[in-house]
């Protein structure tokens, strides 16, 4: 599916930061870890007894994937403490030192789970081998999505602060005529699963990591919930009770099941409405991914069905 001559290694480089990603600030994440922040956790202040440790789970990835509506809905869980932030630590700020890291984490009582997500470490050379460091025995959540779409969305998040940006179908060829994908840019690239987990596979064994199907996490918010919690070896709390369906939005928002206020949705970010694309793209950019999805659910023993999602439409 590549053009001749255009070979894809994880080695390549090819990683850079998408400029346009949401980005953490310095000042965000030293408030998220000092006392009586909203830093973590499913309360609305951080206690301040218990104390901070490196996280022992970890969401890395995929950007436009639902990383936020699983941080959101993990977080409701009374044994789960995370960042609400994303600390960017094993891309961006790894020389600042684990205790700068430590320090920007929610305080965890005795058996309770500390987490962090940062959509980008997956797609990001250096993350697999610096968090083995930290402790190899880490659990790792990629919540993944039909490439195509997830590209689109990524496309949409870009356009929606860059409006001056060229179209999504000039963005995504190479040569538009011979119908060239450009693998390069960072938006098509990061569909590309299959290539990216190459490189996390080489530190930690399949079963550290846990893929979540992004699908299901609209349409099925509690039955992926409920493999989330047996992953990280938790009481399944969170369950349907938690969900709510907004049909506006088009997915589903939380609720603490005890409480009879609004249901808390993701913000206006989420949920946009995707451009129009020409179908041809689309057609091109499914011949171009399959492979790569077909080895992608070989290389994790899961079926996400995107090519059969796709056949339905």
């Amino acid at each position: 599916p590549l053009a001749p001559g255009e070979v894809i290694t994880a080695q390549s480089g090819a990683f850079e930061r998408d400029p346009q990603e949401s980005s953490t600030t310095d000042e965000e994440l030293s408030r998220a870890g000092s006392p009586g922040s909203r830093g973590g956790g499913s309360s609305s202040t951080t206690p301040d007894y218990g104390e901070k440790r490196l996280p022992q789970a970890l969401i890395i990835g995929v950007k436009k994937g639902g990383t936020r509506a699983l941080l959101e809905a993990i977080r409701a869980h009374p044994d789960v403490r995370a960042v609400g932030t994303e600390p960017h630590f094993f891309d961006r700020n790894y020389e600042k030192g684990l205790e700068w890291y430590r320090n920007v984490m929610p305080k965890t009582l005795e058996g309770q789970i500390t987490m962090e997500k940062t959509p980008s470490y997956f797609v990001t050379n250096e993350a697999p081998r610096r968090i083995h460091s930290m402790a190899k025995d880490t659990k790792l959540i990629v919540v993944v999505r039909n490439p195509v779409t997830r590209a689109i969305s990524d496309y949409t998040q870009t356009l929606s602060k860059k409006p001056e940006i060229p179209t999504f179908e000039v963005l995504a060829f190479k040569n538009r005529t011979l119908g060239l994908i450009d693998a390069s840019w960072s938006a098509i690239r990061i569909g590309i699963y299959a290539l990216h987990l190459e490189n996390w596979l080489q530190y930690f064994p399949l079963s550290q990591i846990l893929f979540v199907s992004g699908e299901r996490l609209i349409t099925d918010p509690a039955g992926e919930m409920a493999k989330v919690q047996d992953f990280l070896g938790l009481k399944r709390i969170v369950t349907e009770k938690h969900f709510y369906f907004n049909k506006t939005k088009g997915f589903p928002c939380l609720k603490k099941p005890e409480d009879s206020s609004a249901p808390r949705c993701l913000g206006k970010s989420k949920g946009r409405t995707h451009p129009k694309i020409d179908p041809d793209v689309i057609h091109r950019l499914r011949k171009f991914y399959k492979p790569f999805n077909v080895m992608f659910y070989q290389m994790t023993g899961q079926d996400f069905q995107w090519e059969q999602e796709e056949s339905d439409k």
